[in-house]
């Protein structure tokens, strides 16, 4: 088992790192009625955490008791039928699922799945809690149109289950599912808190750790307390003893986008672009989330810029990262972020407005052809799409 979970609390009187937080939720689980919840805050904060410390509080061990399916459903949404398979995590009281694994279908999981499930209140021989509780990862990158269907369950089955949604960004869930909510903000443990963590994990483990070690894994973890204590047992298997100035190894696809960062820096053309959006299919297939491609691209090209472009930059990297959302075809949005980097990039390198303007019409031809006709047939319909955006941009 993977320190990770070994050593995750179970409980929330175990829960050291957000123990105001735990407090509170044992006020909440105390009165008998625990309305719905938001739990959002950065990755490896510990959301998790607390969602499943407070599960196990209001149903006793019951809800240790979880097993692992894979579930097809078969919905009729009026015009076809469409089948919808999800991996679930459930328990006699919970059941854990990611509505957004089903991509643009994600509305109908949440009309139908989500409904066919709340609305079968429980039951509860001891009398005391009749509902069941559904927990929902990521409800941040659900679309707006689920987000919507989402308030309407939550209200009409309230009597029969409880709904905790867990997000890394609020601003990207719905004001009317906030407001139906109680918010639950879970901060970014500080580079301390992580050294205790990581202490703790190092005495039980009866490891040695020299001065320092700690330190440095958890300021190499970016406050992501799951990434240090997995540095931690990845710097364990690689070599022990510890020596003074071991640090973790950094992860594959982090180094791969350096890798790319380093040939944008180099080359601005048409051909390096290629280049480029094959780079980033290799980490679309291996299944590395667009928005910390983008992220990650973002903060190694800050460190190589001029601070006269860091800002029009991250303005643009936010544009495309919204542009990202709407949209379903990642690839698109990181091609056209670098594509624009390049053109500001090389204009304030200085070259001529001939050269200019020869290098923004062959990008433009870079971009690909089948893409542009859908943006010219949806233009004529007046209807916005990613990929006119995207050819206006470049």
């Amino acid at each position: 088992m993977l320190w990770v979970d070994k050593y995750r609390p179970k409980t929330l009187d175990k829960v050291t790192v957000h123990d105001q937080v735990a407090q509170n939720l044992k006020k909440l689980v105390a009165e008998q009625d625990c309305p719905h919840l938001l739990f959002y805050g950065p990755s490896g904060s510990g959301k998790k955490t607390l969602v499943m410390a407070l599960i196990k509080q209001m149903f006793g061990a019951g809800a240790d008791k979880v097993k692992m399916e894979n579930k097809t459903w078969k919905i009729d949404t009026g015009s076809r039928n469409i089948e919808i398979e999800l991996a679930m995590l459930s328990s006699a009281h919970h059941v854990e699922m990611n509505p957004s694994d089903a991509g643009f279908q994600d509305r109908y999981v949440v009309q139908e799945v989500i409904k066919e499930m709340a609305k079968n209140r429980p039951i509860d021989a001891k009398g005391k809690r009749a509902f069941k509780v559904l927990v929902l990862n990521e409800v941040d990158k659900l679309s707006r149109e689920a987000q919507h269907s989402l308030r309407r369950t939550m209200e009409k089955y309230s009597a029969s289950c409880r709904l905790i949604l867990c997000c890394n960004s609020s601003s990207k869930v719905t004001e009317a599912v906030r407001s139906r909510c109680l918010n639950v903000r879970v901060n970014a443990p500080s580079e301390d808190q992580i050294v205790q963590v990581l202490e703790f994990i190092g005495k039980k483990e009866n490891l040695q750790l020299p001065f320092g070690f700690a330190a440095r894994i958890a300021a190499q973890s970016n406050r992501n307390l799951r990434r240090a204590i997995l540095f931690f047992e990845t710097c364990k298997v690689q070599q022990y003893p510890f020596t003074s100035n071991q640090v973790a190894p950094p992860l594959d696809w982090e180094q791969y986008v350096s890798e790319i960062a380093a040939d944008i820096m180099k080359e601005q053309s048409p051909k390096r672009l290629f280049a480029v959006r094959q780079k980033f299919y290799e980490l679309l297939v291996n299944c590395i989330p667009p928005e910390s491609i983008l992220k990650k691209l973002l903060a190694e090209l800050l460190k190589k810029l001029d601070s006269d472009l860091k800002h029009e930059i991250c303005h643009w990297a936010a544009h495309y990262e919204h542009k990202m959302r709407l949209g379903s075809k990642a690839i698109f949005h990181l091609e056209a972020f670098v594509a624009k980097f390049m053109s500001i990039y090389k204009e304030f390198l200085g070259p001529d407005s001939r050269e200019r303007s020869k290098w923004e019409c062959t990008l433009c031809l870079a971009l690909p052809l089948w893409s542009r006709r859908v943006s010219s047939k949806r233009a004529r319909t007046s209807v916005p799409s990613e990929a006119s955006a995207m050819k206006t941009e470049t």
